[in-house]
């Protein structure tokens, strides 16, 4: 029986990996984590997960990785009031 290749099992790219950090860089920012803490290690495995799941688009990768760490923009935030 052969083997099922699985999406996953491709390795990224340097273009992939450059991605995936400008997100993770992002969302620490915003986040105020630091790049070396465990949470930041935790969302870097969540934006790769996401990443070969095939979500490329950095607009679509954001808002996905802020709802997988629990991490929402406020609903009221850019609104005058």
């Amino acid at each position: 029986m052969t083997p099922r290749y699985h999406r996953h099992d491709e390795p990224l790219t340097s273009e992939d990996l450059s991605k995936c950090t400008s997100i993770l860089e992002e969302f620490c920012t915003a986040n105020n984590v630091a790049l070396t803490s465990d949470d930041a290690e935790r969302v870097a495995a969540i934006i790769i997960e996401l990443y070969q799941q095939g979500v490329h688009e950095l607009h679509h990768l954001r808002p996905l990785v802020d709802a997988a760490t629990g991490i929402l923009a406020d609903p009221t935030e850019g609104r005058k009031g």
